[in-house]
């Protein structure tokens, strides 16, 4: 009965999921005249516009000064046409659209939701069009932004796992650009000019460097002419140079940083995968299983479930254009850590060397495929996906194709990446908490 059962689970999502891949519309793709990358998805169901325009202006471009990535795209929408921020919040509110920004490591990106009427969608690009090319960086918003972002900092410092991650990506990638903290230091933002935030912004906020994505109750026409109003209102300028490649660790590396606290924050790991890996999918659904799957992964059954000694075990890649972290981690009382950290690196060092059962490798596919639906289920996710197909170059298929290329995935191909990729004996490790006794200071 239990086989009978899971069978017919089975087929129900594969026909779920089919259903779904042929409601999936095609995604379009077109340069504008000014070289900016537009993909567009003509979605009628709902009176709305998904726009997202993603620029190659993360805090890898950062430089020497740490911070001023974040800072720039954060204070786009403080100022722009000689219009305050509390003009331009009004005037988004009036539409009834609304404005979206951040930051991370490889890119920044501003959005716009609006209706598509177009007594509201208008207005509303035109005022969205005005924070993308005409951002003011005024002397008080940025001197404010600064002096919250230096408060920021200093508590990140109280915190034990903004701590542990900041130094894990010191240790993990030395002199690399994604090494850097995404909010900065103390000392580089408090360094920062507002002139500072106009030549980041100048440098890197044009067309050639900009990937425009469009999802809504539009038409293809309609798509070229918000994209050209939006994308080609920028300089045309240049894309910057591609990243340096991550260099591969040599040997392990260990660090104790002491913190008042009963409980030890502890991440161990290496640089993972790119986008575009070509073993990314066998990683992807290799690592579901390990340690990516919540409390029904290895590393959680074996950490939290048997042993009771952290309510939290976990792993995950991070693909990035450069190699990203391949991440594990607990938290743990300080005197569990040792014992905690000796079951996490003997359960990554069994699953390399014998691989998933097929037991576990069929119940991660189920889980990837169910899932994968809510993943595409507004307009809103379309765009967020259609960001990164579009930053990172990946195919105009790859949603269509997504659960077919975790379908196809075997043990043995599991375990042959793992072997090739992931090395326990090169990872950099980072713990930070207490002293327990006898132990000496770091």
């Amino acid at each position: 009965m239990k086989k009978k059962g899971s069978r017919l689970l089975l087929a129900l999502l594969v026909t779920a999921w089919t259903g779904l891949v042929r409601a999936l519309p095609d995604i379009q793709s077109w340069t504008t005249e000014k070289g900016a990358r537009v993909l567009f998805v003509e979605a009628h169901e709902l009176p709305m516009l998904d726009v997202r325009l993603v620029f190659d202006a993360g805090s890898a471009r950062d430089g020497a000064q740490s911070g001023v990535a974040g800072l720039t795209n954060g204070l786009m929408d403080q100022g722009a046409a000689g219009l305050d921020a509390d003009t331009i919040a009004r005037g988004f509110e009036q539409y009834g659209s609304k404005l979206g920004n951040g930051s991370e490591r490889d890119m920044a990106w501003l959005s716009l939701r609006s209706l598509t009427d177009e007594r509201l969608l208008g207005p509303s690009l035109e005022l969205f069009a005005k924070v993308l090319v005409e951002p003011d960086f005024p002397q008080d918003d940025f001197r404010r932004e600064q002096k919250r972002a230096l408060t920021g900092l200093e508590y990140q410092k109280q915190k034990p796992d903004s701590i542990a991650e900041r130094a894990f990506y010191r240790k993990l990638y030395g002199d690399h650009p994604y090494a850097g903290d995404p909010s900065g230091t103390i000392e580089t933002v408090k360094a920062l000019t507002a002139d500072d935030l106009r030549d980041f912004y100048r440098r890197y906020y044009v067309a050639r460097n900009a990937t425009v994505v469009l999802v809504g109750d539009i038409s293809r026409r309609q798509a070229e002419a918000i994209a050209a109003q939006l994308a080609d209102a920028l300089p045309e300028g240049k894309a910057p140079p591609e990243l340096p490649k991550v260099r591969e660790l040599k040997q392990a590396e260990q660090v104790f940083i002491e913190h008042p606290s009963t409980q030890s924050h502890v991440l161990t790991g290496q640089p993972g995968v790119r986008r575009g890996d070509p073993d990314y999918f066998q990683l992807y659904v290799g690592n579901h299983i390990l340690g990516g799957s919540g409390l029904v992964s290895r590393i959680s059954q074996e950490i939290r479930e048997k042993r009771g000694l952290s309510y939290s075990a976990y792993s995950y890649f991070i693909p990035m254009k450069r190699k990203g972290p391949y991440q594990l981690g607990f938290q743990t009382r300080n005197d569990q850590r040792d014992e905690a950290l000796s079951v996490l690196r003997k359960t990554l060092k069994d699953y390399i060397d014998k691989g998933p059962s097929e037991k576990e490798l069929a119940s991660s596919k189920n889980n990837i495929v169910a899932g994968f639906p809510l993943r595409v289920s507004s307009n809103a996710r379309i765009a967020e996906y259609l960001a990164v197909i579009g930053f990172y170059n990946l195919p105009l298929d790859y949603l269509k194709t997504f659960t077919s290329r975790v379908e196809a995935v075997t043990t043995e191909q599991i375990r042959d990446a793992y072997r090739r990729r992931v090395h326990p004996g090169r990872m950099v490790t980072v713990i930070v908490g207490g002293k327990t006794e006898g132990e000496p200071h770091s």
